[in-house]
């Protein structure tokens, strides 16, 4: 995959910082929950499970870095600085992506909840992927052309919490309770992921997304059917309960989080990705 683009394309964008945001917005999104998700190193329920996990997070990982690229390409600065210098209030995830995967640490009695794991990497999934239908026909060509690039891989990532989530909602006693408290959790903060963020009117009107509207009404329309095949009723809305990332609103999760992505990065700036 290629993703930076020409001087003179970025020239051609109607509204840069419009497009800045957009981009910092897909950056850190995939960003902080590549790293949730790779702290279920070793600890996912079965080796098969935890190389495929592993897969996945690397995948997401790696479309962060080719957001991350473009804005160098908008001067944004290097790639490595806006990933790892930020501070978390500069940075525009959605909080959901942000929390923490259970108690404990990675290294002291983690007590993850896989639950919670596979109902937020799912739902997020089929998010992003209906996200990246519609950057396919953005107005900036080169995230255009990297929305299809990254489709081909997200649509393996669907398909493996798709089996995951159906499994053990349809499993019933504590897996089917356990599941519903889960959904109720990532539903609870959802609304931050579906959010275009202050200016997203601005990005609308340099035809970078569709009407923010729109988009929330086809993603309802594809979670009403997620929801109707495990037998789940809707569940309403989905609410924004710990704060707005877009605007910069984080919890204490994300700044224990990028200190620990920063570690390598601290020791050795000129380490590449």
């Amino acid at each position: 995959m290629t993703s930076k683009s020409s001087p003179e394309k970025v020239q051609l964008i109607e509204d840069k910082q419009a497009l800045i945001e957009l981009l910092y917005q897909l950056a850190d999104d995939d960003f902080v929950l590549a790293f949730r998700g790779s702290e279920w190193l070793g600890l996912a329920p079965h080796i098969e499970e935890d190389i495929a996990f592993s897969s996945i997070n690397q995948d997401t990982m790696g479309h962060a870095v080719l957001y991350y690229e473009l804005l160098e390409t908008l001067g944004e600065g290097k790639a490595n600085v806006i990933a790892h210098e930020r501070p978390a209030s500069e940075r525009r995830n959605a909080v959901l992506l942000e929390l923490a995967n259970g108690t404990g640490t990675y290294l002291e009695e983690p007590r993850f909840d896989w639950a919670f794991a596979v109902v937020r990497h799912y739902f997020y999934s089929v998010y992003k992927q209906e996200k990246l239908h519609v950057l396919e026909k953005s107005s900036f060509e080169p995230l255009a052309q990297l929305a299809a690039n990254i489709q081909v891989e997200l649509h393996y990532h669907v398909m493996h919490w798709k089996v995951w989530f159906q499994q053990l909602c349809l499993s019933g006693g504590e897996a089917r309770k356990r599941m519903e408290a889960a959904i109720k959790q990532v539903w609870g903060e959802f609304a931050g992921v579906l959010s275009f963020g202050p200016i997203g009117d601005r990005m609308v009107k340099s035809q970078l997304l569709e009407a923010e509207s729109a988009f929330h009404t086809r993603f309802i329309v594809e979670m009403k059917k997620i929801f109707s095949k495990v037998n789940v009723p809707y569940p309403g809305d989905p609410q924004m309960n710990s704060g707005d990332g877009r605007k910069g609103e984080h919890t204490g999760d994300l700044k224990a989080a990028l200190a620990t992505l920063s570690e390598v990065y601290d020791l050795d700036p000129h380490t590449v990705w």
